[in-house]
């Protein structure tokens, strides 16, 4: 019986042994997680941001080909940012990243135009993203 008892209780240890190290190793997961949304989030935004300010050059340089381009991408990256806006639930973000989809769309319809106010509504948009980022910013 006794043999029983010592089985028994290596178990038990070996058990919560187990337990306490899953405990332990996912205590600091989500914390890395959010702390990664929130860096591919910015990532996203800034980039968004680089490619509407390219436009704006490629427009001032009266490039509309090069300028549409960068307007593409800036869509889909900013696309990709809302969709991680919408994750983390900052509804006032999301729509400020309609309002700059928007203006990014407008853009684009003006440079296939030859219209030199797409650089306008371009700058309209790299503020609003400018805007959301250090909304992101903060905690």
């Amino acid at each position: 019986m006794t043999k029983a008892k010592l089985v028994l209780t290596i178990g038990v240890v070996l058990v919560v042994a187990l337990l306490a190290g899953w405990v332990w190793g996912t205590v600091g997961r989500s914390e890395t997680a959010r702390a990664l949304q929130a860096s591919e989030l910015r990532g996203d935004l800034l980039g968004t941001r680089a490619a509407v300010l390219d436009a704006r050059v490629a427009i001032y340089s009266v490039n509309f080909g090069e300028a549409s381009s960068h307007l593409e991408g800036a869509r889909g990256l900013l696309g990709r940012a809302q969709d991680r806006l919408t994750a983390l639930g900052r509804k006032d973000d999301v729509r400020r990243a309609e309002t700059a989809l928007t203006a990014i769309d407008d853009a684009q319809r003006m440079t296939g135009k030859l219209d030199q106010g797409a650089n306008a509504r371009a700058g309209d948009a790299a503020k609003i993203l400018a805007e959301v980022l250090d909304s992101e910013a903060k905690p």
